[in-house]
């Protein structure tokens, strides 16, 4: 008994949850499930941080960007609306729905924007690298104030607090999802505050981390000839800035990016055959700056993919199984079947290999009863501080 108390006062490197859950029919679910999920894995985190994200959220406005913010005050607040009505139609916006929460101290201003882009004459620039610039004109440029979500019919909710804490101060049972990822976070190198908490997103990827990114400032420099500033003081960020320039921005596939983020030795490229040898040489010379050095194993997110990727030697667990309705990205077996007791298939996947789960092509996500999410019953004007609103 006296090891075991020992052993539980060590700290656990392979610690902090990542899991994902995605219905490839597009069938939605409330928060629940993923907040039981995380809990089920509260020992892989330490309190410093948690948080969600969620697809299909927003049926009423599926075409909109909604901006979650999180501000220090209302001056900051001020401030990123003159930025976003320089660029958007403000087509709605207040606090986003939080309850008073054991576990959840100090919040900061919790604000969404449900924004339409304005038209313009600049034809050198597209729809979302406007969006992105945005965001990282805010993020940059007024203090106080964090964009933390910017897709479009989803949304991030994350803090500082175990997960299932913040689930329940972000109200998740009120929100439907066709897709979720949780993070459990347990910092190692890096503080635990609100922006620094997983996942991380820019437009519709969202990214949840298990491990360490110490590439991070090389990594870091590359982003920033593409013109994206990281200024979340946490190394999972160019994570989610890679993908998007990778997969978005310069087209390259799943595959490909997995092979930039944990590519194979040199001496393994030597012995491919010719073409991929070439594909493999190219990669690595061109995006040498974004291979993630460190152990990791991280849950990619969009609107229609779920992409679970480790490092070469898998110094970070990850978990993949399906079930009837949904299919599940985990670093534990015991929440899938917690939550599902169709889970007939689990397997762990190669080092390096990234695994992929789709929307199939014809799923609309499915509407349900709406839920009043959206549009407060009061009026904008009549919407309080932002602050743990009940």
């Amino acid at each position: 008994m006296l090891r075991e108390a020992v052993l539980r006062d060590e700290k656990d490197f392979s610690a902090c949850s990542i899991f994902g859950m995605m219905s490839p029919s597009g069938k939605r679910v409330n928060g629940e499930p993923i907040i039981r999920a995380m809990a089920n894995m509260r020992e892989r985190s330490n309190g410093l941080g948690g948080g969600f994200a969620a697809y299909g959220i927003y049926p009423q406005c599926p075409d909109l960007y909604c901006f979650h913010v999180m501000f220090d005050d209302h001056v900051a607040r001020k401030q990123t609306e003159e930025h976003l009505r320089r660029d958007f139609e403000v087509c709605d916006s207040g606090p986003i729905p939080t309850r008073p929460c054991d576990g959840v101290e100090n919040p900061p201003l919790l604000w969404r924007y449900f924004l339409l882009p304005r038209s313009t004459d600049d034809c050198d620039i597209g729809e979302e690298d406007r969006v992105v610039r945005v965001v990282m004109e805010i993020n940059v440029k007024v203090d106080g104030a964090f964009v933390f979500s910017s897709g479009k019919d989803m949304g991030v909710f994350k803090g500082v607090g175990f997960p299932e804490d913040i689930g329940r101060f972000f109200r998740l049972e009120e929100y439907e999802a066709y897709l979720w990822t949780g993070h459990g976070r347990f910092p190692t190198n890096t503080q635990g505050w609100w922006g620094g908490a997983h996942p991380f997103n820019i437009l519709d990827w969202s990214v949840v981390h298990n491990g360490e990114i110490s590439s991070y400032g090389i990594n870091r420099r590359f982003l920033e000839m593409y013109g994206y500033s990281c200024t979340l003081h946490t190394d999972t960020e160019v994570v989610a800035y890679a993908v998007d320039l990778l997969l978005r921005r310069q087209g390259l596939g799943v595959e490909e990016m997995a092979a930039v983020f944990a590519p194979p030795l040199w001496s393994e490229i030597d012995r491919m055959e010719e073409g991929k040898r070439k594909l493999h040489a190219a990669l690595r010379q061109v995006y040498g700056s974004l291979l993630l050095n460190g152990p990791f194993s991280v849950i990619i997110s969009n609107r229609r993919q779920m992409i679970g990727l480790t490092d070469r030697i898998r110094l970070r667990p990850l978990v993949v199984g399906s079930g009837r309705d949904f299919d599940y990205i985990s670093s534990e077996e015991a929440p899938m079947r917690l939550l599902d007791d169709t889970v007939s298939e689990t397997w762990i996947p190669w080092g390096g290999e990234a695994v992929v789960f789709e929307l199939k092509e014809e799923a609309v996500p499915e509407l349900t009863v709406p839920i009043e999410v959206f549009r407060s019953e009061v009026p904008l004007a009549a919407r309080g501080t932002g602050r743990a609103e009940g």
